[in-house]
């Protein structure tokens, strides 16, 4: 049995790993990528990459300092790039080790941000997106990291919008109120268990 892969994703602020963690609640296999790239960042072969990519001003006590990189890549596309040329095959390394460990199961859920930015949508079975109004999405990074309305709209206009993610995927919940948006992803869940054999 070729276990399948879910992508599941989401603008920020929209709720992706609430959803996701209710997923994983509902015993499918859980994979967050921004997760086991953080981990991934501070391994020996990633900090020899970055300081050769960036120079050791981006180190703080030796290890890669996530909101130096992030300043330094933010308005760069070209730094951008490097960044992710660097952290994004060690990842999809990281998750087909995991993925074989996973032989015995129907499918499995990956969470990523960037799932379609990074093109790793394409190695996905199905795809959910988990959106919400802007202005909702905006209130709730504001609160959840202290942020400035600015800083979160800077943020949103870095990743695709929902319209073009859309397009690209099988399932939308639409995440305003939460316990609706888990009878959303309860439903497809009870899909995916009847359509992937």
């Amino acid at each position: 049995m070729i276990t399948k892969i879910i992508g599941l994703t989401g603008g920020i602020g929209s709720g992706k790993t609430t959803i996701a963690q209710y997923f994983k609640s509902q015993g499918v296999p859980l994979y967050i990528a921004d997760d086991e790239a953080k981990k991934i960042l501070n391994t020996p072969n990633a900090v020899k990459d970055i300081v050769n990519a960036f120079g050791e001003s981006v180190l703080t006590g030796g290890l890669p300092d996530r909101a130096k990189i992030a300043a330094l890549v933010f308005n760069s596309p070209d730094k951008l790039q490097i960044l992710n040329s660097i952290i994004h095959p060690k990842v999809l390394e990281h998750f087909k080790e995991w993925l074989e460990k996973q032989k015995d199961t129907k499918f499995i859920i990956k969470e990523a941000a960037i799932l379609f930015e990074s093109g790793s949508y394409k190695d996905c079975d199905k795809i959910i997106l988990v959106t919400a109004p802007k202005e909702v999405r905006v209130d709730r990074v504001m609160q959840r990291d202290g942020v400035t309305r600015e800083k979160v709209l800077e943020r949103m206009n870095a990743q695709w919008e929902d319209e073009k993610k859309t397009k690209l995927s099988d399932y939308i919940i639409n995440n305003i109120d939460l316990e609706n948006a888990k009878k959303e992803a309860l439903k497809i869940l009870n899909t995916l268990k009847k359509i992937l054999n």
